[in-house]
C-alpha cells in the first residue's frame, strides 16, 4: 500500500487552478469558507491557486491571504445580492488577461447564483482551459426564479468538464435541472475544521437547557418555523433559553415575537456574527436547532456536532446524509414535529442518553476532513486534465442542446471578442506572474 502511495506521489501533477465566484471574503458564508479552505489545502499539496471575485467596498485589486493565496478583486460593481450584472462580454479583456498572466489550467466556479463563476468558466473554456463547477444549493422547478436560474445554469454548464455536488440529493437535483450527464457529476461534501470547533462543556449553564441557532435569517432557512417553535415552547418550559446568531431580512419577525410575547429573558438575539465568533456561541448550548426548508448540505449542523451539541434539524434536501442517527434528531418542517424533536433531545439530555461531546468531535473529524476533501477534488482535476479539448465547432454545437438559440449568438460574440482582444493585446505581450514562494 505504501509503494502505491509513493507511486501516486511521483505521478501527481501540479495544477494551476482559478477559483471563481462572486462570493468570497470579506463576505462570510458557506461558499466563501469552502473556497478559502479548499484553496489553502490545495496550496499545501503543491498546487497553485488564485481566486477571482468582484470588489468589496474599498477592497479592489490584488490581495494576498494566508499561504500566499492570491485574490483578484475586480473593479466590477455589484448588481444584486452580491452578484455582478450578467453582461457576459464586458469583463472579457480583464478575465482573459488574468487567466493568461497566471497560466491557469483549470477554472473552478462555485455556486449556481454566481454570475462571475459562470462568466470566468465560459471565457476559460473558449481559451481552451478545463472547467469544473461546484453546486452548493438546491433549487425547485416551479417558481419563475427557479425556472430562469435552472435554464441559465443549463446554458452555462453545457461545456463544463465536470461538476461537483455536496450531497447525493444535490447531485440528483443538478442532473435534473441543469440536464448534466450523471457520469460528469461527483459528490464531494463540505468539511469542517474540527480542531477549531472543539467542545467546552464548562461554558454551559447547568440551570437551563440552551438551544443555539446560527443561521442567515432568510425565508429558506425556516425563520417563520423557528419563530413559531419559540412561541410554542418558551411559555411551557421556563428553564429553556434560546441564543440566536445571524442577521437577515427576517430578523424583524424574531424581534416581534420576542417583544410581543415578553420573551426578552429567554431569547437572546446576537445579530451578525463573524465566523471566528461562531464556536464561542455554540459551546454555550446543549442543543442546536436548524429549521431550513431547503438545504443541499448544512455546514452549521456539522460545526455544532463538532462542538458536541445535540442537533435537531428538519429532514430536507441533503441533511439526512450529513450526520449519523446517533448525532441528530430529524423532524418534518412542521411546528409540531420540530417541537417533538426538541423535547426528545431534552429528555435524552436529562437521562444522559447522549454521546460524549469529545467523542462527537472525533467522529466529525474523521468524517469531514479538509485534506480528504482536497484529495478527492484532486482526482477530479487529474481526470479532466487527461480529456482532449473539443474543436470550436463541436463546442458551439453543444450550446444548441440547451434549447436557447440566442445564447449561441452570445457565445459566438464572446469568441469573436476574445479574438479581437488577442489582436489588440497579444498574448506574448502579457507578463507572466511569478509564483510567490514563502
Amino acid at each position: 500500500m505504501s509503494a502505491q502511495t509513493e507511486l501516486y506521489k511521483e505521478k501527481k501533477k501540479r495544477h494551476v487552478i482559478c477559483m471563481a465566484s462572486d462570493f468570497f471574503y470579506p463576505n462570510t458564508g458557506g461558499v466563501e469558507e469552502h473556497i478559502y479552505n479548499l484553496s489553502q489545502c490545495l496550496i499545501k499539496r503543491g498546487h497553485k491557486v488564485v481566486v477571482i471575485t468582484h470588489s468589496y467596498g474599498k477592497r479592489i485589486g490584488i490581495r494576498y491571504l494566508t499561504a500566499g493565496l492570491k485574490v483578484y478583486y475586480l473593479p466590477i460593481r455589484v448588481f444584486y445580492a452580491q452578484c455582478v450584472l450578467p453582461t457576459m462580454i464586458c469583463n472579457i479583456p480583464i478575465i482573459r488577461y488574468i487567466l493568461i498572466r497566471e497560466q491557469i489550467e483549470i477554472v473552478h466556479g462555485h455556486s449556481a447564483f454566481s454570475v462571475m463563476a459562470h462568466e470566468v468558466s465560459i471565457i476559460g473554456k473558449l481559451l481552451g482551459l478545463k472547467t469544473v463547477f461546484t453546486d452548493h444549493s438546491l433549487f425547485g422547478f416551479a417558481d419563475t426564479s427557479a425556472v430562469l436560474t435552472n435554464k441559465y445554469l443549463q446554458m452555462c454548464l453545457c461545456e463544463c468538464d465536470h461538476c461537483i455536488c455536496v450531497s447525493h440529493t444535490g447531485k440528483e437535483n443538478t442532473v435534473l435541472r441543469a440536464k448534466v450527464k450523471a457520469y460528469k457529476v461527483s459528490v464531494i461534501p463540505n468539511a469542517v475544521d474540527a480542531y477549531s470547533f472543539t467542545p467546552d462543556p464548562s461554558q454551559r449553564d447547568s440551570n437551563f437547557i440552551t438551544i443555539v441557532i446560527v443561521s442567515r435569517l432568510v425565508y429558506r432557512k425556516g425563520v417563520d418555523l423557528m419563530a413559531a417553535v419559540i412561541a410554542d415552547m418558551c411559555p411551557r418550559y421556563p428553564n429553556l433559553r434560546f441564543i440566536i446568531g445571524g442577521d437577515g431580512p427576517k430578523m424583524w419577525l424574531l424581534q416581534e415575537v420576542r417583544e410581543q410575547k415578553g420573551f426578552q429573558h429567554c431569547v437572546t438575539l446576537l445579530g451578525s456574527l463573524k465566523h471566528s465568533e461562531v464556536r464561542n456561541v455554540l459551546v454555550k448550548g446543549d442543543i442546536f436547532l436548524n429549521t431550513s426548508l431547503t438545504e443541499a448540505y448544512c455546514m452549521a449542523i456539522v460545526e455544532a456536532a463538532s462542538c458536541g451539541l445535540k442537533v435537531v434539524s428538519t429532514r430536507v434536501g441533503g441533511i439526512p446524509e450529513v450526520l449519523p442517527e446517533s448525532m441528530i434528531y430529524l423532524t418534518e418542517p412542521k411546528v409540531g414535529s420540530v417541537v417533538e424533536g426538541i423535547e426528545q433531545a431534552m429528555k435524552d439530555l436529562k437521562t444522559n442518553k447522549i454521546l460524549c461531546p469529545f467523542e462527537c468531535n472525533k467522529k466529525v473529524r474523521d468524517m469531514y476532513n479538509w485534506m480528504d476533501i482536497t484529495r478527492r477534488t484532486e482526482i477530479v482535476y487529474d481526470k479532466i486534465s487527461l480529456n482532449k479539448n473539443k474543436s470550436l465547432g463541436l463546442q458551439l454545437r453543444s450550446y444548441t442542446t440547451c434549447g436557447v438559440w440566442p445564447f449561441l449568438l452570445v457565445i459566438t460574440l464572446m469568441y469573436l471578442l476574445l479574438q479581437l482582444t488577442e489582436r489588440i493585446y497579444k498574448r506574448k505581450h502579457i507578463d507572466i506572474a511569478r509564483d510567490l514562494k514563502l
